[in-house]
């Protein structure tokens, strides 16, 4: 059984749809990365999947039954995190945790994990955007959800604390939590993601791993050589073939197709001592994120 089941939902606001006809799962222990320009129907799902709002087409399951407000199972971070500046970190979480029917100590080893321990007993109204930011992914972790949806999470953590949030999504992803993701900060998802499901204009255009997502979008590989001093010429006159571009002195581009990539290194080693180094690219998430929308990161982003 998947966490989450949406079968062909719908959602209209008036005449506009703000999703139409999306078909999506989410499995247990899973991440998936949920990308898509501002109004492509993001939230929107997520508000199905919490029971914020019912669909008016298809079905939503979430961990078995119809999906609920107020599940005590589902864990959820909004995009625009607010806390009353009055109480101090501590007291917010207590609230929370109350809420939830958690106990004190879950509310102590929470702050600790998500680096607020020093900070427990201040007023909300003096953290930072990063502390308010964590504060909320500490709430969202009371009593150790099955389902975690998150919207953009990271805005205003540094990388450091980037790189925690990570590392804590991968502890509950390992431990069974299914985790979705909304971001705009496309490449710091590329390794920390199991899928990917690309929204536009509320439909889903694209699902799958970044591999999968890579072979349907059918962008090129990049193979950059760097060649021995004064080898340029000949290395591209060996591999004419292939079209190489020079891309200053002693450097080749070359480009491919996935499939072919292997062959292509092959001949490239037949250079020998010719070729100094080589680095391979593949086609980053920005650029899937491209192909599948017509549009860019910085679009996403706008």
């Amino acid at each position: 059984m998947s966490t989450v089941e949406l079968s062909a939902i719908g959602k209209r606001y008036g005449r506009h749809w703000a999703v139409s006809g999306v078909t999506l799962s989410l499995e247990a222990g899973e991440r998936l990365a949920l990308l898509g320009h501002n109004g492509a129907g993001k939230t929107t799902l997520m508000k199905l999947m919490l029971g914020l709002i019912q669909p008016d087409a298809g079905s939503v399951r979430v961990l078995g039954g119809a999906a609920a407000a107020g599940n005590r199972t589902i864990g959820f971070l909004p995009e625009n995190v607010a806390f009353h500046d009055a109480m101090t970190g501590r007291e917010t979480l207590r609230f929370y945790a109350n809420l939830k029917h958690r106990a004190e100590p879950e509310c102590r080893a929470l702050l600790e994990r998500v680096g607020l321990s020093h900070a427990a007993d201040r007023r909300v109204s003096t953290y930072s955007k990063g502390m308010r930011q964590r504060l909320g992914l500490a709430q969202a972790l009371l009593g150790g959800p099955k389902l975690l949806l998150l919207d953009e999470p990271t805005t205003g953590l540094d990388p450091a604390l980037r790189q925690a949030f990570y590392d804590i999504i991968r502890d509950l992803a390992a431990g069974g939590t299914a985790v979705l993701l909304s971001s705009h900060l496309l490449t710091e998802l590329e390794e920390r993601t199991d899928r990917i499901a690309v929204m536009n204009h509320g439909r889903l255009v694209a699902a799958g791993s970044l591999d999968a997502l890579r072979a349907q979008a059918g962008l090129p590989v990049e193979i950059h050589l760097r060649t021995a001093s004064g080898r340029q010429a000949v290395v591209a006159s060996a591999l004419a073939a292939l079209s190489p571009q020079p891309q200053g002195q002693n450097e080749l581009l070359l480009q491919c197709r996935a499939p072919d990539k292997m062959a292509i290194l092959r001949a490239v080693a037949a250079l020998g001592q010719d070729v100094a180094d080589l680095e391979v690219v593949l086609p980053g998430l920005d650029a899937i994120y491209a192909t599948f929308t017509g549009s860019d990161a910085k679009d996403a982003a706008a």
